[in-house]
């Protein structure tokens, strides 16, 4: 690729080129056109560099637009004045008026009240003379009737429609119900189509819920009226509606319809022949969304009355469908493309939702792993410390100790109890052998061994007695010995009791053997700390 000057792009455009080219390591000269085809959205360019280009869906729908608009027929621009229109040809192609708007028709429930009697009491005479009056104008409204409805007072409009519905004979039905039935009838008075095509797709459904379907789907929507006291319904709809050629277009859903019928006989279905000027039947106007007159108008495009002939009914449609589906076709591209838009901007945010989730996750496993290294060292410290103080005041206790225990009784002295101990390896003594008197206690033989160090150190005169601590035990201590005192053959434990004289316990003489224990306190730590790492 050609070189580019960097400056001729914007600041917003310079500061996603660094991103990009900070978090990918890709050249400039390459990075440019990728975020350019990417909208200069850095997300979106760096998940095309990293999982590969796909098909643009926006790019897409946006060019099958465009193609929709460029086939469309545009009226060329003309120019022309008084004198020249005098003298222009009759043969004017034709141009696309604007379109009659078609009404959206919901028709109201009828409601009823009950009068109390006291006040149908006092009005009955007034309804007896509005009755008299009534009769005597009904020849009027008869002969007002056969005016046009443009030229016809709406209260003789009202009175008629009131006639016609009253004295038809016909149950009135909600619009789906109405539908319903008006399918009902059409299919068991006239049959299926011919050729074996499937049933005619009618709507069941209101005549509003008909044309909402038709403007949110954008399709084309066909309304049938018929009136079954004429000559020409019949012939039309098993002729031309059930014709091969025409119920096969209709049932195609290649040809975006929706097809609505009603009954006249019907409440809703007069409306509708009033609202859009059915002047003779069987009737048939094709509806549709006209969106160079306006995003949301719906227009009526093709009017068809009367008898036909399916080829001439079928050409009339499509011939209209013809002439507005280009423009359908350009806002549904354009839908197309806003729904792609929009379902991307939404996977978007969601990706970045969930990148954000697990940016909080790792920094909240990060918080809690530094709260428990944090927690484990001060744990580690107290428990250095409990130590330490533990430790000091086991050699205060000692110290104290050393002074309170009797010295070794002579030899010719009659009850006393001659011990042979074996201490433990890491003391360094080895085998010692010494005298005791016969009441000495069990505890009195622990302590010795306790503080055989401290006795050794008096002894060498490695410790000044002077500095021994006097005062007594150090306050709040219970001391606890970290060893048993056992015999070999038989094997018996003897525990540092104070009740209990070496005479009593173990006779004369014997051969004691010094066991290390462990530590309660920091057997349970251990086992704590354990458990904390493992979980």
């Amino acid at each position: 690729m050609a070189d580019f000057d960097l400056a001729s792009l914007s600041p917003g455009q310079q500061e996603a080129l660094q991103q990009y080219t900070a978090f990918t390591n890709q050249e400039p000269k390459d990075a440019v056109p990728l975020l350019e085809r990417s909208q200069w959205n850095v997300q979106i360019a760096i998940t095309k560099f990293f999982d590969g280009e796909g098909p643009d869906p926006v790019a897409e729908a946006q060019a099958q637009q465009q193609r929709a608009q460029a086939d469309v027929p545009r009226p060329a621009g003309r120019h022309e004045n008084l004198q020249e229109s005098f003298y222009a040809p009759t043969g004017r192609p034709p141009r696309r008026d604007r379109t009659e708007p078609a009404p959206r028709i919901v028709p109201q429930p009828s409601t009823t009240y009950s009068v109390p009697w006291l006040f149908s009491l006092i009005f009955a005479p007034f309804q007896l003379g509005w009755k008299l009056f009534a009769s005597l104008f009904r020849p009027i409204y008869y002969i007002l009737s056969f005016l046009p409805q443009s030229l016809r007072p709406r209260a003789v409009s009202n009175s008629i429609t009131r006639g016609l519905r009253n004295t038809n004979g016909r149950k009135m039905l909600l619009p789906r119900d109405s539908a319903a039935r008006f399918r009902r009838e059409f299919e068991e008075e006239y049959g299926s189509p011919a050729g074996g095509s499937p049933a005619l797709p009618w709507f069941e459904g209101g005549f509003a819920q008909a044309q909402d379907l038709a403007k949110k789907e954008l399709k084309f929507l066909l309304v049938v009226l018929m009136s079954p006291e004429h000559d020409d319904t019949a012939p039309f709809a098993r002729d031309v509606l059930l014709g091969p050629e025409v119920a096969a277009f209709l049932c195609d859903p290649a040809s975006n319809m929706v097809l609505w019928g009603g009954n006249v006989l019907d409440s809703e279905a007069y409306i509708v022949s009033q609202e859009y000027n059915c002047t003779k039947f069987p009737f048939s106007v094709l509806i549709s969304l006209t969106p160079k007159e306006g995003t949301t108008r719906m227009g009526i495009i093709k009017r068809l009355a009367g008898a036909t002939t399916p080829a001439a009914y079928l050409s009339g449609l499509r011939s209209a469908m013809d002439k507005y589906s280009p423009d359908l076709e350009g806002l549904r591209a354009e839908r197309v493309a806003q729904e792609t838009s929009r379902s991307l901007r939404t996977e978007q945010d969601s990706a970045y939702e969930r990148s954000l989730a697990r940016d909080r996750e790792r920094a909240r496993q990060k918080r809690e792993a530094a709260a428990a290294a944090a927690e484990a060292e001060q744990r580690g410290r107290e428990r250095a410390e409990r130590a330490a103080e533990q430790d000091r005041k086991r050699q205060l206790w000692r110290r104290w100790r050393v002074t309170t225990i009797a010295p070794e009784p002579p030899a010719g002295e009659a009850d006393v109890v001659r011990l042979a101990l074996k201490m433990p390896e890491e003391t360094g003594a080895g085998r010692v052998i010494r005298r005791f008197a016969g009441n000495t206690t069990v505890e009195e033989l622990y302590a010795f061994v306790e503080c055989y160090g401290v006795l050794q150190a008096r002894a060498g005169g490695g410790e000044d007695e002077s500095e021994l601590d006097d005062k007594g035990a150090p306050e709040g201590y219970e001391h606890a010995y970290g060893f048993r005192l056992t015999s070999l053959l038989p094997r018996e434990v003897f525990e540092p009791a104070r009740d209990k004289t070496l005479r009593e316990t173990i006779g004369k003489s014997g051969n004691l053997i010094v066991e290390g224990v462990f530590d309660a306190e920091e057997d349970a730590d251990g086992v704590v700390e354990g458990e904390q790492q493992a979980s």
